[in-house]
């Protein structure tokens, strides 16, 4: 096919997406006052959530799936180019923070590689077959789960990161896009599909688009990580205390969870190397340090169950 029919053939698919809409009402905004643009990009983000919560079922079956696998040690992938590939690298890299796990078990692929986060690689999106090699390099396996994100849902590294991990390897496939009827929906196990409108200016996905997607990543990884006994309660008991804000977040969150004075609270982390969890349970399972991370092996790190369990000892 020459280039002309390429591109012909691409303005014919953009011009059927609702995130590519032109929006004639809005051709005069570059000619209103700053406040009011304000006013109106302020009023399409407020949209953004309740096109999520038409698709919670769908979110909230995909999330039982990668905790499902997450649970018996599969990895949670994230693929994409341009926007929606930094945005799967942004929730990949708050992981280990805020949870506690390792970089491998949360993984952010861009296409064109890291370098494409600040800087556009030429053709990238393009590629299934680059999707597939990155894949690859990962060594997948059936355990785990990778998630196509793409607001026009069409594009090609996204799509073939789906297919490649569902047909060659048999991994949890979802596909999150921002039009309905995507073929990144329609080629993996979850399809999630966020219809956010026409953008602001036209074409701009990572206005509208990248919002949803953002709310919808910070709803797999932050549920997925609360089905793993990653929290208790609301309390970031997994946080790794890795600058003076987070260890001062460490105490606060053993004394919310606990009640014990700060004599309690330093005795319980010292003899925990830290460990949140793990003081915790020391406090209120009136358990040692060896004991408490016994236990909360034992119970695959789900401290309720570990509470339970030094209760019965």
């Amino acid at each position: 096919m020459s280039t002309d029919a390429t591109y012909t053939e691409l303005r014919a698919q953009l011009a059927t997406l609702t995130t590519e809409a032109f929006r004639p009402e809005l051709a005069e905004i570059d000619q209103l006052p700053t406040l009011e643009i304000a006013k109106i990009m302020n009023g399409e983000d407020a949209t953004v959530p309740t096109a999520v919560a038409a698709q919670l079922p769908q979110i909230a079956a995909a999330i039982d799936g990668t905790a499902e696998r997450m649970a018996r040690g599969g990895r949670l992938i994230y693929a994409g180019a341009g926007t929606a590939g930094r945005l799967g690298v942004l929730d990949a890299s708050e992981c280990p923070p805020t949870f506690n796990t390792e970089p491998s078990e949360v993984v952010g692929l861009i296409a064109g590689g890291p370098s494409a986060m600040v800087t556009a690689v030429e053709g990238a999106e393009d590629s299934k077959e680059l999707a597939a090699e990155d894949l690859d390099a990962l060594n997948l396996t059936a355990d785990d789960i990778v998630v196509g994100i793409s607001a026009s849902g069409r594009t090609p590294y996204a799509i073939g990161a789906v297919e490649h991990a569902r047909n060659t390897r048999g991994a949890l496939t979802i596909g999150l896009s921002c039009n309905a009827d995507s073929a990144l929906a329609a080629a993996a196990d979850h399809g999630i599909e966020v219809v956010v409108g026409p953008e602001l200016l036209t074409g701009s996905t990572r206005l509208k688009a990248g919002t949803a997607q953002k709310l919808v990543l910070n709803m797999l990884s932050t549920i997925t990580m609360i089905r793993l006994g990653k929290t208790y309660g609301n309390l970031m008991v997994d946080v790794r205390a890795s600058n003076e804000k987070l260890r001062a977040r460490s105490r606060r969150i053993v004394s919310l969870a606990t009640g014990a004075d700060d004599d309690a609270i330093e005795a319980a982390l010292a003899a925990t190397d830290g460990e949140v969890k793990n003081a915790i349970l020391v406090v209120l399972g009136e358990v040692d340090g060896p004991t408490a991370a016994r236990l909360l092996t034992e119970s695959n790190g789900h401290l309720r169950a570990a509470l339970a369990a030094a209760a019965t000892a």
